[in-house]
């Protein structure tokens, strides 16, 4: 009775969204990519293969929670790893193992979830959203669905097996979540794509929208400093730990945004051993947050994900982010992230970044300087995006408290675009590529969701 009425206060919104949707909101930071014991390991000298509890992490989910908590996080997501037969677990294991958690660590919203193996791709978060049945939705997507979940390797692993997944998944109610992790992990330099191409992360949102969202901006393994973000190929590495498909202006994400594609990114732990316990990896929060402009509650959690209403940082660089889009003369209505403004082409309009420092030191007990804030704006759908950066430090920024604010007046570009943001506790004007045994606490980001400009 105690785990339902859990549940349903989870998953009840506010009775005052649906007259006001912004009241109660604040920025919840969370994590949507943490493995536990239920990450298995597996004997494969059994027919079938028997799971190896522990195998790929020693931590219960209880305790990933409570690190969480002790991070300030308000979400996270339990995304174990699938293999051969591995929904029983999921179904006998890992979903009484969250429900436990919940209970000894209510103050964190707990999502159902997996680390999906896709189909003709590498890996994503699913999300499941709490309420009846999330223990049965979550199974029946990796019991038919998960490339890894059948005993024979490679028979799921074709570009209409992942789309029939997604065709499942758009039908279901409440809708689940999933966002591609480290999407270029697997390229082998600048632009030369592995099991995550360009052409099917477009594929794979067009075919559910409101489903496959986004992807990682960021990657966890941060901690690994052989190879940050266990991105191993020395050719195609992380930038600021982030991303290339992320950081390149003018790359694949802008293409994306350019062609008016609602498709966001995120920032994860990937937590499997922490780097205190002998393993490479930061805890649940102690160095990447999701920020989602959400009341804390998990409905309007999974709402903002699904919006765009979220930033990424590293090192809580910043705690709180707003990027607005505007006519310069203040008439009109004003566009925010995952969000849009309508202005004719031409119109001069007013992009406005504000952004707070933590009063608090970060878990490495600094308080990182903000020393740089960029303005991203592009546009050309259906052609090369056409780029234009602003670049602002402290001889040009307002300060109000821990409040840093600037302001940029430009003309909108023809044709629509979008406007996103980003700054750095260091000097270079792009992410630099990371480099064996750099110290990330040194190399801190953030980077924001888009705001788009239409005609």
């Amino acid at each position: 009775m105690y785990n339902l009425l859990l549940l349903a206060l989870l998953a009840a919104p506010a009775s005052s969204s649906a007259a006001d949707p912004e009241r109660g909101r604040d920025w919840q930071p969370g994590d949507h990519h943490v493995h536990s014991e239920w990450s298995v390991d597996w004997d494969r000298s059994t027919t079938p293969p028997t799971p190896i509890r522990g195998g790929d992490s020693s931590y219960t989910r209880s305790h990933n929670a409570e690190r969480a908590r002790h991070f300030g996080l308000r979400w996270m997501v339990h995304t174990d790893h699938g293999g051969p037969g591995h929904s029983a677990v999921t179904r006998d294991h890992a979903y009484p193992a969250l429900l436990q958690a919940r209970q000894e660590v209510p103050e964190v919203i707990q999502f159902n979830g997996m680390e999906f193996d896709v189909p003709a791709g590498e890996h994503a978060s699913l999300i499941i959203a709490p309420g009846p049945g999330e223990d049965e939705q979550l199974v029946t997507i990796e019991r038919d669905y998960s490339r890894g979940e059948p005993l024979q390797a490679g028979s799921r692993d074709t570009h209409q097996h992942m789309l029939d997944a997604l065709a499942h998944m758009r039908a279901l109610r409440p809708l689940p979540l999933m966002l591609i992790n480290h999407p270029s992990r697997t390229a082998t330099g600048p632009g030369q794509w592995g099991e995550v191409e360009p052409a099917e992360l477009q594929a794979w949102h067009a075919a559910a929208p409101q489903v496959l969202v986004g992807m990682e901006g960021a990657p966890g393994h941060q901690a690994t400093r052989s190879e940050r973000g266990l991105y191993r190929n020395v050719a195609a590495p992380t930038f600021g730990g982030f991303d290339q498909m992320t950081t390149q202006v003018g790359g694949v994400w802008d293409q994306m945004l350019a062609d008016g594609t609602r498709f966001w990114i995120t920032a994860s732990s990937d937590s499997h051993v922490n780097q205190r316990d002998g393993g490479s990896d930061f805890d649940p929060g102690e160095y990447s947050k999701t920020y989602v402009w959400a009341r804390p509650e998990a409905d309007d959690i999974l709402g903002g994900v699904r919006a765009g209403r979220m930033f990424v940082v590293t090192g809580d660089l910043i705690d709180a982010l707003e990027l607005t889009v505007q006519a310069a003369n203040g008439t009109g209505r004003v566009g925010r992230m995952g969000d849009g403004v309508a202005l004719a082409a031409g119109t001069p309009m007013q992009v406005q970044l504000r952004v707070r420092r933590p009063e608090g030191a970060n878990a490495m007990g600094q308080h990182p300087a903000l020393r740089q804030l960029q303005l991203i704006v592009g546009s050309g759908s259906g052609q090369a995006p056409q780029m234009q950066t602003r670049r602002f430090t402290a001889t040009e920024w307002k300060r109000e408290g821990a409040w840093y604010q600037v302001t940029w007046t430009l003309p909108a570009p023809a044709g629509g675009g979008f406007v996103r943001a980003r700054g750095s506790n260091g000097d270079e004007p792009t992410p630099l590529a990371d480099i064996k045994d750099e110290d990330p606490w040194q190399d801190l980001w953030f980077h924001s969701n888009p705001v788009f400009i239409g005609q």
